[in-house]
């Protein structure tokens, strides 16, 4: 095979996997079997904690931000188990993301999405992810803010 069959090969390749992956998307019925009060109650914590405080659906959804954000560059696009969505952003210690310094006396919301986690895992023990959890709960925020828009 040349070499210029080969090179547009692995891009067909490549594109191929891209497009399985562009497709996976957050389903809204994913739990609907192994944890079905998922999605209540973390709309619940949320609108509570955006009642007490309107900022903190931004706070959450710039959680969000900084979980999912991913470094460009092209090496870190080819890697098939780089950063982004992973909720690396809420682990702690000297060497996590919650501590690295854009991030660090930055972020908030890290309480009410611990109180979150602990709402679920009584719920439904080790079912729902950290990352799903903050997907989730950015997702309510948005939408718990509402009453506070002018316009």
């Amino acid at each position: 095979m040349g070499l210029g069959k080969l090179t547009i090969l692995c891009v067909w390749v490549f594109l191929g996997v891209l497009v399985g992956i562009a497709s996976a998307q957050l389903s809204t019925t994913f739990y609907s079997s192994s944890c079905p009060k998922v999605l209540v109650t973390i709309k619940k914590a949320v609108k509570s904690a955006v009642s007490k405080e309107a900022r903190m659906g931004a706070s959450l959804l710039r959680l969000h931000f900084h979980d999912c954000f991913v470094n460009a560059s092209t090496f870190h696009s080819l890697c098939l188990h780089c950063h982004g969505c992973d909720a690396s952003v809420l682990l702690d210690g000297s060497t996590g993301e919650k501590s690295a310094r854009p991030n660090n006396n930055s972020l908030r919301g890290f309480d009410v999405i611990d109180t979150i986690k602990s709402k679920v895992e009584k719920l439904c023990p080790g079912v729902v992810s950290c990352a799903d959890i903050l997907t989730i709960a950015a997702r309510d925020a948005t939408v718990a803010v509402r009453p506070y828009l002018i316009g």
